[in-house]
């Protein structure tokens, strides 16, 4: 179903990868800004991504939610083609994908080792590659790209993540020096350590999560997304590419 064509023109922000998490806290922290937030997943999660526009609404923030296979090239071009025409100018484009799997070199099978390299790198490239099409021609725009350790090394059992994420910040880096120059900002953020959310609360006692999040020990969301927003509200004599964000007794 179409949206109605907005009146005026707002400030919009796209999230591609939006949960419960890093993602919907993104999403929220850019909404409280102002801007309306376009939020996306698989379409087998359209409830669980509608439930997080919802609450967005109910803060009096704007947001629509979009069912979208980000390794579909045609599904990603008819994305940005949507929001422009119906939401809005996009501003900020944030990829948020993370596809981390574990598995040794020997237990990685091919279907694995390419589904994680489509997740991670290659829907990144489509993400980056759309968002420059529409910011290009304005001379100006916010491209958020959130990485990991294994963006930076390779570790045991990591194999897939860590060559796809390394993969995804070469094409962060080409980006930034290519459109750099034109006016849009591109950043990558190695995210390093344990975050909130269903992953760490589903291996870790409840007792165990909350006295790390007492003790500022394991990664907030809503602390994370504090620094994408500030990525992006930058003044272009000083732009950082990127950024890596850690607990303080993180190991490094």
């Amino acid at each position: 179903m179409a949206l109605d064509p907005p009146q005026t023109a707002p400030k919009v922000c796209l999230v591609i990868g939006a949960g419960d998490g890093v993602g919907g806290a993104i999403a929220k922290a850019f909404a409280a800004e102002g801007m309306t937030v376009c939020v996306t997943r698989r379409a087998r999660n359209l409830d669980q991504l509608e439930a997080l526009a919802e609450d967005i609404r109910k803060a009096g923030g704007r947001a629509h939610a979009f069912g979208v296979d980000a390794r579909d090239e045609a599904e990603m071009v008819a994305l940005f083609d949507k929001v422009e025409a119906e939401v809005g100018p996009l501003e900020v484009v944030v990829f948020n994908i993370g596809a981390n799997v574990r598995f040794t070199v020997l237990e990685t099978t091919t279907r694995v080792f390419q589904k994680v390299w489509e997740m991670a790198c290659f829907a990144g490239f489509l993400t980056i590659r759309e968002a420059a099409r529409v910011m290009t021609p304005r001379g100006r725009g916010t491209i958020l790209v959130t990485g990991a350790t294994a963006s930076i090394r390779g570790g045991k059992m990591y194999s897939a993540f860590a060559s796809a994420k390394a993969a995804l910040r070469s094409v962060a880096q080409t980006a930034g020096r290519e459109l750099g120059p034109v006016g849009v900002h591109v950043a990558h953020i190695v995210v390093d350590g344990a975050i909130d959310g269903v992953f760490t609360r589903t291996n870790n006692s409840p007792e165990a999560v909350a006295a790390k999040l007492a003790g500022d020990e394991i990664l907030k969301p809503d602390e994370i997304a504090r620094s994408y927003v500030w990525l992006h509200n930058q003044n272009r004599s000083a732009w950082t590419h990127e950024l890596d964000l850690r607990p303080w007794k993180e190991t490094w």
